[in-house]
């Protein structure tokens, strides 16, 4: 009797306990958080080692580097987006390397020399054409104002010029930047005219032997030596079908001093002529007596490169796609270079490439949205956007697929900030989504403070935009959560006067992650949120993109 009643106490305890154990709510595992400023910190630094030799695309430091990426993605947990099962997508670039042998020279009319184009302090120059030898002989100079042809503006510096064999020299950035002048193209904000890469490829199209721009740190907004830095070594391009026979036989910079010279050779006043090419119906001069004698011999190779890609299945739309991208290249090694000959790029871009990563982790942690998300590094951004470019051409997601993307470039490492800058600000709806993200975290968007910097056309986001794909740019602020703006704007000109471009620009343990970790978190967070809408954000009534959009979705 003892026995059952034992038996039976025992199988009661155990009934009461199950019945406990079933009425209380499961314990849920916590999930990890969004980012870790020390993952961010690993990969941005193994990134920037000398290691990679400054992941130049097509040499054994950038295979290196892309492997590496490929490996943290399948760490991370993202499936391969690449061609036939692997996380890579190939691609094909020219490489050139102008030997020693090359020269260029500006010479008066009383065949006294000029400008002996140096490759360093007063000229640099290059091609895109791939002939291996490349000759301009007695090329007459002349004067452009700003080389542009601008319909909508009404402005035309070629007009009424024929250019073929001449040489023509150009100022950077554009008319509404000189003047400050809000209804001459865009004021103080740059425009596509005012980049180099239009200027050369309009000279192109008018026909010059070469064209030459005059550099000024304010309109160019980056220094000499970031000039120097990066238009000498190897030199990459797209394959073109072509062969570069659409661009001039030189494409070069003149330093600011030296063009000065040249101008007063000519009897010109380049101050005044500065002046004269800010107003519309501005005349081309031509600059008598000078003429350019060029002779570049380079390497010429085809050279392999890849963008590195990884993905996330949405649950229930999976062939539809939210874009993250960040270039994962920089300028390599320069062995001409006294003492340090690395440009590790640290800051641009193993930041944003490991902040991909980093928000592809996440989105694999907190679980899959609904959408699908792809994560792609692309390669030879340093190069003229030249990885994006050919992921616009040839999309692993099909661009009517993709309902929107953001990209990520260099994240200063300044510290957590109270605002977040947006570079192309009033594009698309994509900012009303930042504000919503932001806004509960006392933080607030600000348009770029530089926009006569032209960071819109600077960065791969425009490779895509230009496709019709809404894409964010957007980047943690100057308003540092203690220091304040001024400690901000001054660390951001700091990196740009001393490291951009530069082999300063290395990882140092000393570095505030905190706010490489919130910008990373709060892209997370907008990324991950429109995979878990039906929404299909788009760029703003009045964008030059808006149309291509609507067409592109109406397919």
């Amino acid at each position: 009797m003892k026995k059952i009643t034992a038996l039976t106490l025992s199988a009661a305890l155990m009934m009461t306990a199950a019945c406990e154990k079933k009425d209380k709510p499961a314990e849920t595992q916590a999930k990890p958080p969004i980012a870790s400023a020390t993952d961010l910190g690993r990969r941005i630094e193994k990134l920037a080692s000398d290691e990679f030799e400054g992941r130049a695309p097509g040499t054994p430091g950038g295979q290196a580097a892309s492997q590496y990426i490929a490996d943290e993605m399948k760490a991370a947990g993202l499936e391969p987006m690449g061609i036939n099962g692997t996380y890579f997508q190939p691609l094909q670039l020219t490489e050139t390397v102008a030997l020693p042998s090359s020269t260029l020279t500006i010479s008066g009319a009383d065949g006294a020399q000029l400008v002996d184009a140096d490759q360093n302090t007063n000229g640099v120059f290059w091609t895109k054409r791939l002939d291996p030898n490349i000759a301009v002989e007695s090329s007459d100079l002349v004067y452009v104002g700003y080389g542009v042809v601008a319909p909508e503006y009404g402005w035309d510096d070629y007009a009424g010029l024929d250019v073929a064999g001449k040489t023509v020299v150009m100022l950077v950035n554009d008319p509404g930047f000189a003047t400050k002048d809000e209804n001459l193209f865009k004021g103080n904000a740059m425009t596509y005219y005012g980049r180099w890469t239009y200027k050369f490829e309009e000279a192109g199209r008018q026909g010059a032997a070469a064209a030459l721009i005059v550099h000024e740190t304010e309109p160019a907004s980056y220094g000499w030596d970031v000039v120097s830095g990066s238009w000498t070594g190897a030199q990459y391009d797209l394959v073109r079908p072509d062969g570069g026979a659409s661009r001039t036989h030189i494409e070069g910079w003149l330093s600011y001093d030296t063009a000065k010279s040249v101008f007063e050779a000519a009897g010109m006043d380049i101050e005044a002529q500065k002046t004269a090419a800010m107003t519309k119906g501005f005349k081309p001069v031509a600059m008598e007596g000078l003429s350019l004698n060029a002779t570049l011999n380079q390497d010429v190779k085809t050279v392999e490169s890849r963008n590195v890609a990884g993905g996330i299945k949405g649950t229930k739309y999976p062939d539809e796609y939210v874009l993250y991208m960040a270039h994962w290249d920089h300028l390599g090694m320069n062995p001409d270079t006294e003492g340090d000959n690395i440009w590790n790029g640290a800051v641009d871009n193993a930041t944003g490439t490991a902040a991909i990563i980093e928000i592809g982790e996440a989105f694999v942690q907190q679980g899959a949205p609904e959408r699908s998300a792809i994560f792609v590094a692309v390669t030879a951004e340093e190069s003229g956007l030249l990885g994006s470019a050919y992921y616009g051409e040839d999309p692993i997601v099909p661009l009517n697929k993709t309902v929107a993307g953001l990209n990520i470039d260099a994240i200063l490492p300044v510290g957590k900030t109270k605002d977040m800058i947006v570079v192309g600000y009033g594009s698309s709806e994509l900012e009303d989504r930042l504000k919503d993200i932001l806004k509960p975290r006392d933080m607030y968007v600000v348009p770029d403070p530089k926009p006569e910097a032209g960071y819109y056309y600077r960065s791969d986001h425009i490779s895509l935009a230009k496709k019709g794909v809404p894409m964010l740019y957007a980047d943690s602020g100057n308003d540092h959560y203690i220091n304040g703006t001024e400690y901000g704007e001054n660390f951001a000109a700091e990196y740009t006067k001393e490291r951009y471009h530069k082999p300063g620009d290395e990882y140092d343990h000393s570095w505030d992650l905190s706010g490489i970790e919130q910008t990373t978190e709060i892209l997370f967070e907008l990324g991950y949120g429109i995979a878990n809408s039906q929404d299909w954000p788009t760029w703003y009534e009045g964008t030059e993109f808006r149309a291509l959009r609507d067409a592109q979705l109406a397919e």
